[in-house]
C-alpha cells in the first residue's frame, strides 16, 4: 500500500463513494491507469506516464483522454460507460464529484462479471460458432457506424502501415537466438516488405473505397463480453491515433489470430466468414494476412519485453519465452504461400447446400460466399430483408453468379480456399466456372446435395432467420429448370445426401 498514491487508498475506502459498494474494494493496476471494482460500478483512472505512444503526464490531458475513452466506447459499449467525473480535495479529503478544484477525474462504469469475457468464456469451453457468428455480424455493424474522412483514410497509406511492421522488427532483432529465430525473422520481414512494394495498388483501394476508418484498435477477446444478452465492444484505443485510424481488416485480424493462435480455427472461420458476409468485405480479405501478422508479431514482442524486465521471476520468463516463440512462428507461418482451391455448391434450394458449406469452410478454413449474400449486396438491401422480383430477375442473376465467380477466383488465386454456395443449377454457369479454374490453375470439385423432395419441402418451410428467399412453391419450378452435369463435369462432382450426418463427408475427396 505504501506504492500506492493517497488518492487511490481513500479510493479503496468504502466511504468515498456515495453508493453502496461489495467489500472489499478490489484494486487492479495496469502499466498506465487503475481499476477499481465496487460492486455495480468501476472507477478507472489514468496513470500519470508518458510512454511516447500515450502521454497522460498531465491532468488536462488525463481529463481530455477520460472524455475521449467515453465518447469513443459509447459505440460499442454504452451501457457500460456511464461519465467522467472530477476527484476535488478539501483540506485532507479527497471527493468524488466534488464542487473544488479537480485534482483528478474518474472514468465511471458498470462493472461486469469477468466470467463475461470472450477470453473467459473460451478458456471455459463456453464460446460456440454461433457466439462468433453474432460477434461478426455485430461488429460489422459497429464498422458501419465509425467515423472516416481524408485525415484517417492517409493512415492507410502504405508508408503509414509498413512503419508499424518496421519498427515491430527494430525492437525484436535483439531476440533472434532467443524466442525468435533468423529465419523466422528474415522470411516474415521479407514478406512483408514483398507484400508493400507489390500491393500498392491494394492499399489504395482500401483508402478509396472507405476501408480505413476509426476503428476500436483493440478487438482481442479480453476487450469483448457477452453482458446481458448483448455483445459489447469496449476499451477501445483513445489515445493513439495511429493505434485506431485503421484498416477495418486490422480490427478483424486481432480475434482471428487470437483464436487460431489457440488451435480453434473453426471458431475464427465463423467470426471471419460472418464478418465479410454482413459486410460484403470479401476483398479485403487479401489484405488480411499483412494484419494477422502484424497481431501476431505484436504479441510475441510485447511478451519477449518480460525478458528484459529483472522484476520477473525467471520461472515466469521461461514461460513469457515460448508463448512469444509461438507467436512468432505464427506470424511466420502466416508468410507461408497456401494452396487455394474452389468448391462448387449444387443443389435445389433446401437441399441442404448452406449447411454443408458452413460445416466444409470449419474445416477447410475456407471463404464461404452464399449467392443469397451477393445478390443483396449488389441490390444494396439488408441481408435479412425480403427481395423483391427486381432482386429475382435473370440480369440479376447473371451479375450475382459473375460476382460469385470474381471473387472466388481472386481469392483462390491469393491462397484461399474458396466455397462458392449457389444453385449451379445450369451448365454454363458450371462450365464458366471450370473454365476459370482451368485458367488459373485452380483446383476445383462440385458437390451436389440432395434430398427427397418431401425433406426439402418441409426444410423450407420451416426456414427462419435466413438470409435466403426462396420458398416450397419454387421447387417445381427448379426441378424442370435444373441440367444435369454433363460428362466432362462429372470427373468434379461428388454427390451429397444430406439426410446423412456431415461427418461422413470426406472434404479432401476429389470425388
Amino acid at each position: 500500500m505504501t506504492n500506492i498514491p493517497a488518492l487511490i487508498q481513500h479510493m479503496l475506502q468504502p466511504g468515498f463513494y456515495p453508493h453502496a459498494v461489495t467489500e472489499p474494494i478490489q484494486l487492479i493496476q495496469t502499466h498506465v491507469s487503475y481499476v477499481l471494482l465496487t460492486g455495480d460500478y468501476a472507477y478507472k483512472l489514468k496513470k500519470p506516464v508518458n510512454f511516447g505512444f500515450l502521454d497522460f503526464s498531465t491532468l488536462e490531458k488525463r481529463q481530455h483522454f477520460c472524455h475521449e475513452e467515453l465518447r469513443l466506447n459509447q459505440r460499442g459499449a454504452g451501457e457500460l460507460y456511464l461519465e467522467v467525473l472530477p476527484v476535488t480535495l478539501e483540506g485532507e479529503e479527497y471527493h468524488l464529484g466534488g464542487a473544488g478544484e479537480p485534482v483528478e477525474y474518474a472514468l465511471k462504469m458498470r462493472q461486469f462479471p469477468q466470467e463475461a469475457l470472450f477470453s473467459s468464456l473460451f478458456a471455459d469451453g463456453k464460446l460456440s460458432e454461433a457466439d462468433l457468428e453474432e460477434l461478426g455480424r455485430v461488429v460489422a455493424q459497429y464498422h458501419a457506424k465509425t467515423e472516416t474522412n481524408d485525415y484517417i483514410r492517409s493512415f492507410g497509406e502504405v508508408p503509414q502501415v509498413k512503419a508499424a511492421h518496421d519498427e515491430n522488427y527494430e525492437q525484436t532483432e535483439k531476440y533472434i537466438g532467443g524466442p525468435q529465430t533468423q529465419i523466422q525473422f528474415d522470411e516474415t520481414k521479407a514478406y512483408t516488405e514483398r507484400f508493400f512494394v507489390e500491393r500498392q495498388e491494394l492499399f489504395q483501394s482500401r483508402i478509396q473505397n472507405n476501408y480505413i476508418r476509426e476503428c476500436h484498435g483493440d478487438l482481442h477477446l479480453r476487450n469483448i463480453a457477452l453482458w446481458q444478452d448483448k455483445i459489447l465492444l469496449f476499451d477501445c484505443i483513445e489515445f493513439n491515433e495511429p493505434f485506431r485510424f485503421v484498416d477495418v481488416m486490422y480490427d478483424i485480424a486481432y480475434a482471428v489470430m487470437n483464436l487460431e493462435g489457440q488451435q480453434r480455427k473453426d471458431l475464427s472461420n465463423a467470426y471471419l466468414n460472418a464478418y465479410v458476409e454482413q459486410t460484403g468485405d470479401w476483398e479485403g480479405l487479401q489484405v488480411l494476412p499483412i494484419y494477422l501478422i502484424r497481431q501476431s508479431y505484436v504479441r510475441a514482442k510485447v511478451t519477449s519485453f518480460l525478458l528484459d524486465d529483472p522484476g520477473v521471476p525467471l520461472a515466469e520468463k521461461e514461460e513469457a519465452s515460448k508463448t512469444a516463440a509461438a507467436y512468432y512462428q505464427l506470424a511466420w507461418e502466416y508468410t507461408k504461400p497456401k494452396q487455394g482451391q474452389l468448391t462448387l455448391m449444387s443443389g435445389l434450394s433446401g437441399s441442404g447446400k448452406s449447411t454443408t458449406a458452413r460445416y466444409l469452410a470449419r474445416q477447410l478454413g475456407a471463404i464461404h460466399i452464399r449467392s443469397d449474400a451477393v445478390r443483396k449486396h449488389l441490390a444494396g438491401i439488408p441481408l435479412l430483408e425480403r427481395g423483391g422480383d427486381d432482386v429475382y430477375t435473370p440480369e440479376m442473376t447473371e451479375k450475382t453468379y459473375a460476382r460469385l465467380l470474381e471473387l472466388g477466383t481472386i481469392l483462390a488465386n491469393q491462397g484461399f480456399s474458396v466455397i462458392l454456395d449457389a444453385k449451379y443449377d445450369r451448365q454454363q454457369l458450371r462450365q464458366e466456372a471450370i473454365s476459370a479454374a482451368e485458367k488459373y490453375q485452380i483446383p476445383l470439385k462440385i458437390i451436389h446435395c440432395t434430398a427427397p423432395l418431401e425433406v426439402l419441402q418441409e426444410r423450407l418451410v420451416n426456414r427462419t432467420g435466413d438470409i435466403a428467399d426462396a420458398t416450397a412453391d419454387l421447387l417445381a419450378s427448379q426441378l424442370q429448370q435444373a441440367e444435369p452435369f454433363t460428362d466432362a463435369e462429372k470427373p468434379y462432382v461428388k454427390i451429397l445426401d444430406t439426410t446423412q450426418p456431415l461427418n461422413q463427408l470426406s472434404v479432401n475427396s476429389e470425388q
